[in-house]
């Protein structure tokens, strides 16, 4: 990939704000001071098509364009992006993509083309039809099976490296672990796909090898969450919240692990292909 062209300053992800505390016992009404996270509309426009509006936490735009250009199909590889540039305007942030003539012509011709407002993180806004719903082309293989003791230590570690969330308690996380279960990346997102897509272009920017660990979610595990990780080639998914059965059905398809309701007491191992059982 190209080098990253204009960057936007940096601006704030959370604010402060007034709010009453109004106890359930019926005590004095407090004015207490609170964070809150930035919400933002964030443009995708690949050459001078607009794609999508995605409702976004206001950081880290670079890996959330490159990420979301792979999970999206638009791209294979970074290498298919020649730069990009960010934007800050008046309505809210605009990230450029300048693809190479072939996968911009691709796109052009693709008639699902969003042009739509997505909610905070949205899924599969604009998809007409039932038939449309993503599937992922895996890009890597099963990889290893990942220890119980792994996926605690990634587990432990996932609160110390949520500082947005620390601050707002309105934020979703995605984590890569190595094999051995230390954090080696984490962004954050008002949007849980929005998390995943950072993930994943911060991975693809470092050039890390999808077999070398796994990926965590403060989220529910839902398809599209499958899919996205499926896009990047990882062998196995954690999420400390439940799975949704179309989830269970796309991982199976991939060959994917799926870990869900991991908590510090344990987790459920939903899906396990027949290579990692013992």
């Amino acid at each position: 990939m190209a080098s990253i062209g204009r960057q936007a300053k940096a601006i704030p992800t959370s604010r402060e704000v007034t709010a009453r505390r109004v106890p359930a016992t019926g005590g004095p009404v407090q004015e207490v001071a609170r964070l809150v996270a930035i919400e933002a509309p964030v443009g995708l426009v690949y050459g001078f098509q607009p794609y999508a509006v995605m409702m976004t936490t206001p950081a880290d735009l670079e890996d959330f364009a490159i990420g979301f250009s792979l999970t999206e199909g638009i791209i294979r590889s970074p290498v298919d992006i020649r730069g990009l540039s960010v934007e800050e305007g008046a309505d809210g942030m605009t990230v450029t993509i300048d693809l190479v003539p072939d996968r911009l012509h691709a796109l052009l011709a693709n008639r699902r083309l969003r042009n739509t407002v997505g909610r905070t993180g949205c899924g599969v806004c604009g998809v007409e039809e039932l038939a449309a719903l993503p599937l992922a082309e895996r890009r890597g293989g099963q990889g290893e099976a990942i220890a119980p003791e792994a996926i605690h230590r990634a587990l432990e570690a996932l609160a110390g490296g949520q500082p947005l969330n620390a601050a707002t308690r309105a934020v979703h996380a995605a984590a890569w672990a190595g094999s051995d279960g230390e954090l080696r990346l984490l962004r954050e997102d008002v949007g849980r796909h929005n998390a995943l897509d950072k993930l994943i272009g911060a991975l693809l920017r470092s050039g890390t090898d999808p077999a070398e660990g796994f990926i965590v979610i403060t989220s529910r595990l839902s398809f599209e969450m499958v899919e996205k990780a499926a896009a990047f080639g990882a062998g196995t998914l954690v999420a400390i919240s439940a799975p949704t059965s179309l989830a269970l059905d796309r991982a199976r398809r991939h060959g994917m692990t799926l870990v869900a309701i991991a908590r510090e007491d344990g987790h459920m191992v939903f899906v396990e292909p027949e290579s990692h059982l013992a």
